[in-house]
């Protein structure tokens, strides 16, 4: 159910707010992380909304297509956290999770017995193909922004990920 929308940009108001209270110096930045957590919220209930009918989170739909963008299907358990950069407990949830749908198996590294390997299942490639179909006609071929403004937006938040590390 969405709510209708507010005759004022609440984010604008907080960022005179901010201004009025004496925080001006950090007003834009208020305003710049707020507006980015927002989008975040619009942007994750576009994409729950497609992948939920599937069984599939965000992250477990990630885990799929990182692992059928594999050459053998597999990965060792912490090689696959550190490409989606997210903690091991996070993969081994949406590991879990799509073991028990049959999206997924996973056994031991012939090579590293210390290692796991998580290897998509027929059924996983079959549900990431058409979740991925899903995704791309309801949600990233419109993401609600020009191409000229998507392209602005990716470079945007790539230097900010650069700034926080996530890449060289």
């Amino acid at each position: 159910m969405s709510t209708p929308p507010l005759p004022v940009d609440p984010i604008a108001e907080a960022t005179r707010q901010w201004r009025a209270h004496g925080w001006g110096d950090a007003a834009d930045g208020m305003a710049a992380v707020t507006s980015v957590m927002r989008a975040q919220a619009i942007v994750l209930a576009r994409v729950e909304e497609v992948l939920r009918p599937l069984g599939l989170s965000f992250a477990r739909y990630e885990l799929l297509m990182l692992l059928s963008f594999t050459r053998s299907g597999a990965l060792p358990m912490a090689r696959a956290g550190a490409l989606l950069q997210v903690h091991p407990a996070s993969v081994t949830n949406a590991a879990t999770r799509l073991e028990a749908a049959g999206f997924v198996r996973r056994r031991p590294h012939p090579d590293d017995g210390r290692a796991v390997l998580v290897e998509i299942t027929a059924e996983g490639r079959a549900v990431a193909a058409r979740a991925t179909d899903e995704l791309n006609d309801g949600v990233f071929r419109r993401p609600g922004l020009t191409g000229e403004q998507v392209q602005t937006l990716v470079d945007v938040i790539r230097e900010l990920r650069r700034d926080a590390g996530d890449f060289t």
